[in-house]
């Protein structure tokens, strides 16, 4: 997207998609998993591919569609392959941070598609630095790539047991060895991961929405703190040191992952109406139409209205390809702001109460223009509703989130907040209403964001840009 465009949402780091299945064109299989998995990162894509203990990596800027050709496709045959598409947390928007990593080690070379955020980067940096390890790039992903292949051990499994435990945060991991795919997924289980069966083979993705596009059938999650080898021999599992809780973000299930995909067993656009519904509970309002932010918003709107006995209407249509460009709007489009995204429709809502449903505000800063766009095609009234709790605190587990500083609902109440954006009124969804929306217990989640609570250290936390400012310093 053009940079600075959407300074309001949160963004998912990456998506990540592995597959062995010999005699397969497994790296057109992995292009269209990633492409499944766009939504997760429109920064970078690359997928790298074994065969016969030959490792070859096409990595490029752009969306998955621009960055590979079918001559690339051609050139990447093999037996397994890796894929990554990107969105930053740390590290910037350049080509040297595109994934996967890859770095040479005593068995062979080791690929490493990577989700989610290292806390300790800097400490794990200095590590290598001291080893006379020369990075290349200022992400972790390739910190987290050397500091595996470095270790010792005659398997990738031992490699990553003893790597693994020197990391403080966040990871799914998918990594290519000359002889298979091994999935990894830390103790909390922060960020997702499950596996496919696929004829002839075996497939990784972050969501099960990935699984479905390439035809393989979801047989299970990878659990926290499990190491999964898939190789001709067969599937091994082992595991880390084990974490006290579970931890998966919150997050995936409110905005990141699509609604088609499944997580902790249900269907998220299902999920998600039931947000709606209990928030239609907490703030009902007297209104005639209903409209959701799309995409994101569609089915807790639909939950609200069919709760609250409101119709239902798509009062906003997304233009789906404006967000996917490097290209800078000129002064005159920035000026435009948010209908360069969002196109109002005045017969849905000239002369009506609205209620508006968005699954976030972060800064505030997309709110009002959209708020604005509604009452300029005629609404009489706009009631806001947010189908998750106020978000207070950062995230350091590989979300790109706005600071303490920066969090409106940290700094602001509610009735201020509503005066910033411009609604007649605002409610959010309570945390005991998007638990009974999850049916599972808040404690099997990371709602850091939301309670200050880190299922990890989070003490000396990097900002996104610490190692750029380390490397200009040296």
């Amino acid at each position: 997207m053009f940079p600075g465009s959407d300074g309001d949402t949160l963004h998912e780091e990456c998506g990540i998609f592995g597959v062995y299945a010999p005699g397969i064109d497994v790296a057109r299989m992995t292009f269209f998993g990633l492409y499944a998995l766009q939504h997760r990162g429109q920064e970078s894509a690359g997928i790298a591919v074994a065969h016969e203990g030959e490792v070859r990596l096409r990595k490029r800027m752009g969306l998955v569609g621009q960055v590979f050709s079918e001559a690339d496709l051609r050139h990447l045959s093999g037996d397994m392959a890796v894929g990554h598409t990107r969105y930053s947390t740390t590290g910037s928007t350049q080509a040297e941070n595109a994934g996967p990593m890859a770095a040479e080690s005593e068995i062979g070379t080791v690929v490493v598609a990577h989700n989610g955020n290292i806390v300790n980067t800097l400490d794990l940096r200095d590590q290598l630095v001291a080893q006379g390890v020369r990075l290349q790039t200022t992400t972790d992903s390739e910190i987290l790539t050397h500091l595996i292949a470095r270790e010792p051990g005659i398997t990738i499994a031992e490699k990553l047991q003893r790597a693994l435990r020197q990391t403080v945060g966040a990871f799914s991991l998918c990594v290519l060895t000359p002889d298979g795919i091994t999935a990894v997924r830390d103790p909390n289980g922060i960020r997702p991961l499950c596996l496919g069966r696929l004829d002839g083979g075996w497939v990784v993705a972050s969501e099960t929405s990935a699984l479905a596009t390439v035809g393989a059938t979801f047989e299970r999650d990878i659990e926290p703190g499990e190491v999964l080898h898939i190789s001709a021999a067969g599937l091994e599992s082992s595991s880390l040191e084990p974490s006290d809780r579970r931890a998966l973000c919150v997050f995936e299930l409110i905005y990141f992952a699509r609604p088609d995909s499944s997580l902790e067993g249900e269907r998220l656009h299902l999920v998600r109406q039931r947000m709606g519904a209990e928030l239609a509970r907490e703030h009902g309002v007297d209104a005639d139409v209903v409209v959701g932010v799309p995409d994101s918003s569609t089915p807790a709107a639909i939950g609200y209205a069919r709760e609250a006995g409101i119709p239902y209407s798509e009062g906003l249509i997304k233009n789906r390809y404006i967000g996917r460009t490097f290209i800078q709007p000129d002064q005159r489009l920035r000026e435009i702001g948010v209908r360069l995204k969002f196109n109002a429709i005045p017969e849905v809502l000239e002369g009506k109460r609205v209620v508006l449903i968005d699954d976030t505000i972060v800064r505030g800063t997309t709110s009002r223009p959209i708020v604005n766009l509604l009452r300029s095609a005629g609404a009489k009234e706009v009631h806001m509703r947010v189908h998750a709790p106020p978000i207070m605190w950062p995230c350091y587990l590989g979300v790109d989130m706005a600071s303490r500083e920066e969090l409106i609902a940290a700094n602001k109440s509610i009735d201020e907040i509503a005066e910033v954006i411009g609604v007649d009124s605002l409610g959010y969804l309570s945390h005991e209403g998007l638990f009974r929306a999850i049916r599972h217990p808040a404690s099997n989640f990371c709602s850091a964001c939301l309670t200050g609570q880190y299922p990890v250290p989070v003490n000396g936390v990097i900002d996104k840009h610490a190692l750029e400012r380390t490397i200009q310093r040296v």
